[in-house]
């Protein structure tokens, strides 16, 4: 199993930020890079506990679908998305939002095991890990802007 934990500072209210990370058209638009669109579920708008989202994708050269539920939610300062159904063996992402002095903490922890036995912790190692860890650090980044600027 790998893990990937990410923490974001943002000069936002929780309220906001929580719900810039779970809407879906904001997710389209964090995610320009790589195509990401709705396919199914819940193809915009916020996404809340029980729901699933089906996302299309170009990753590595290839179009890729995920399907992910919300397994759980704390409003507004945990969520959980997991996979039901795409490319991975397992994969599960907590977004947690801690209040502190004048900022939230946004934290992303990401686990997730890949298939395909040696030939997958291979890739996981080699080229996985750093894109996913730049498409959340990407993704916070846009993220991390509309909070701020949603302010202003």
């Amino acid at each position: 199993m790998t893990t990937i934990n990410l923490t974001t500072k943002i000069k936002a209210p929780i309220a906001i930020i929580f719900d810039l990370s779970r809407n879906i058209d904001v997710h389209k638009i964090s995610t320009a890079k790589s195509n990401e669109t709705a396919i199914d579920g819940i193809t915009s708008g916020l996404i809340n506990k029980g729901e699933t989202v089906t996302w299309r994708g170009k990753h590595f050269g290839f179009y890729l679908t995920h399907k992910s539920i919300i397994s759980a939610m704390e409003i507004p300062s945990y969520f959980v998305d997991e996979m039901v159904e795409g490319k991975f063996k397992s994969f599960k992402h907590e977004h947690s939002f801690i209040d502190g002095n004048g900022f939230i903490m946004m934290i992303d922890k990401i686990q997730y095991q890949t298939p395909y036995g040696i030939f997958g912790k291979l890739f996981d190692v080699l080229l996985l890990k750093k894109h996913l860890t730049n498409f959340i650090s990407d993704r916070n980044k846009v993220l991390k802007e509309l909070a701020e600027n949603h302010q202003k």
